[in-house]
């Protein structure tokens, strides 16, 4: 797919049109050195990046928020995409060059609930159905899975820092090694068919940890079982005093009794409290699961998906078969994780049986001893030894519940490791590596002709922090000037393009970059001439200042949109 045009207009008419070609496409700030103060900022360069992110799925707010800083807005520039209704449309084609190409046609505007206006080819969506719709025309089938559309594209997409500055790690800060891993085994085409299971033990691997955290909140479990060894030997000594002391034997034995009971019901107390505590986790984890079953108008979509089945061949499944596939697979995940549900109920209503009974007994008890002559004598000595039966009657509970979840993790991680022995596997590697080597023909060649130097892409086994074995993908790099990884990055952007069309994975053909005026004039004007080679193939759209362009590029033929200090993209301020 490649993008052939994007339109911003509101309720006074057309604002901007921006058509695109193939090749090179620069979107460019006319305002001169001398008299731009901030540099290019703020004439909307990055805003045009933006809006096409924003079409593709990406937040409205993020036209009008700060990035650095999400509580501040641009009040002028929301105002004006809300209160004149500001509507934008993009329009991606199989090939520029076809008129009676297919077209995909994406329109939003900034406003809510009823207003709102979220459409593909004309049928509005919902926001869960506008991500499976785009997904699905793209990669069919691989909705609901890892990795999600908004990663798979991020290479495609370089406006925010992570993509600016990483050649591979594009996503946010808090992405975890292991998505890392199932974006690049998938973006090489290496699909792992084990990879839903691995990803739902990892998720219950995050809900027990968390209970195990939990647990252990106050102390670790050596604290605990040194803690209860030290109040075994206080209950002893305590005991010994009591034999000590002149008591017959009735009082002696309601007493015990009564030790035993309060005993019981201090562990029982504890017991009860940890069973809710883990029944309420997994409801959470099972609710969070259950939110991402799909709702969709079957009868709305069939049109939609009936007419893509006839423009594209070898689609062999409904539509109503994946809708029904994708719910099956959230309700498995739910049905997986809260098969504990019923089993913890049923422990819950047994131990509030046996407190309940136990209290009684109590009671009970607590009458008769306290009519003997001998209570006021034994009372210190009592009140110190419930307060260490209950002390012990929780740690052994908590002891209980940290060593029943090490055993559950036990068997989870276990399970993980015959998922990643297979993943692991000498096999598999050199599926991998094959790839990689395919990959790196087109990588090299690049960086090649644009630097002179050949670039590669490589996988090491490592271990993460967490102890999960992951495989990490690194590029051979030992330039750090902001220069030459703007280059690296363009590289692998175009290098990963003509791969996916050489091995048949499905990809957007257009990358979107900005601040290229970061690059050395000979290395954009490189990109340019390699993009015109490859115009069926790779769609470079780069924003920059035109007084950074080298001369070579600074022709109309290459420009898209032109803006300055007294042209901005909105036309408002």
């Amino acid at each position: 797919m490649f993008l052939k045009s994007l339109n911003i207009a509101n309720d006074s008419g057309i604002v901007r049109s921006i058509n695109f070609h193939s090749g090179m496409n620069l979107i460019i700030d006319e305002t001169p050195s001398d008299k731009n103060l901030v540099t290019g900022n703020n004439v909307g360069k990055t805003t045009v990046l933006m809006l096409i992110d924003f079409c593709l799925g990406s937040s409205a707010k993020a036209i009008y928020t700060d990035p650095e800083n999400k509580k501040n807005e641009n009040a002028v520039v929301k105002q004006f995409l809300i209160g004149t209704k500001v509507v934008i449309t993009l329009t991606l084609t199989h090939d520029l060059h076809n008129p009676l190409s297919e077209d995909l046609v994406i329109e939003r505007n900034f406003l809510s609930r009823s207003q709102l206006i979220r459409r593909i080819n004309g049928a509005q969506r919902t926001e869960q159905e506008f991500e499976q719709v785009l997904t699905e025309y793209l990669f069919p089938g691989h909705y609901g899975k890892k990795p999600t559309l908004p990663q798979i594209i991020s290479h495609n997409i370089r406006y925010k820092e992570q993509g600016i500055t990483n050649t591979l790690r594009t996503l946010n800060q808090y992405t975890r090694d292991d998505e890392y891993e199932s974006l690049y085994l998938f973006l090489l085409g290496c699909d792992f068919d084990r990879g839903d299971m691995k990803q739902r033990l990892l998720t219950q691997i995050r809900t027990e940890s968390a209970f195990k955290a939990r647990l252990e909140g106050a102390q670790t479990r050596s604290a605990y079982e040194a803690s209860l060894s030290l109040i075994l030997m206080e209950i002893e000594k305590l005991d010994k005093e009591k034999a000590a002391l002149k008591i017959n034997p009735n009082f002696e034995t309601d007493l015990s009794r009564l030790d035993e009971v309060k005993f019981e019901i201090n562990q029982k107390t504890s017991q009860l409290s940890r069973l809710k505590m883990r029944k309420s986790l997994t409801e959470e984890a099972v609710l969070e699961i259950s939110s991402g079953s799909a709702t969709v108008d079957v009868q709305q979509l069939k049109q939609l998906y009936r007419d893509v089945s006839e423009r594209v061949s070898g689609v062999q499944k409904t539509f109503e078969d994946l809708l029904l596939f994708h719910n099956a697979m959230v309700e498995e995940k739910a049905r997986f994780i809260s098969k504990d549900i019923p089993r913890l109920n049923a422990a819950i209503t047994q131990c509030e049986s046996e407190i309940a009974a136990l209290l009684r007994e109590e009671v009970d008890l607590a009458q008769v001893v306290a009519k003997s002559a001998s209570f006021a004598e034994l009372e210190a000595v009592i009140v110190e030894n419930n307060e260490k039966f209950r002390q012990r009657g929780e740690f052994e509970t908590i002891i209980a519940q940290i060593s029943d979840v090490e055993d559950v993790l036990k068997s989870l991680n276990s399970s993980l490791a015959d998922i990643d022995d297979e993943l692991f596997s000498d096999d598999f590697e050199t599926r991998i590596q094959a790839q990689l080597n395919k990959f790196n023909r087109h990588f090299s060649t690049v960086s090649q002709e644009l630097y002179g130097e050949q670039y590669a892409l490589k996988v090491d086994r490592v271990t993460a922090r967490n102890g999960q074995r992951v495989y990490r993908f690194s590029s051979f790099n030992t330039n750090f000037s902001s220069g030459k990884k703007q280059g690296e990055i363009s590289c692998f952007d175009i290098a990963y393009t003509l791969f996916a069309d050489e091995v048949g994975i499905p990809c957007f053909h257009f990358l979107l970059n900005d601040k290229k005026e970061l690059m050395h004039d000979n290395q954009l004007a490189n990109i340019a001439r390699l993009v015109s080679r490859k115009s069926e193939q790779v769609q470079f759209v780069a924003s920059i200042l035109k007084d950074k362009l080298p001369a070579e590029l600074n022709q109309e033929k290459y420009f898209v949109v032109k803006l300055s200090q007294d042209d901005k993209l909105f036309k408002i301020e």
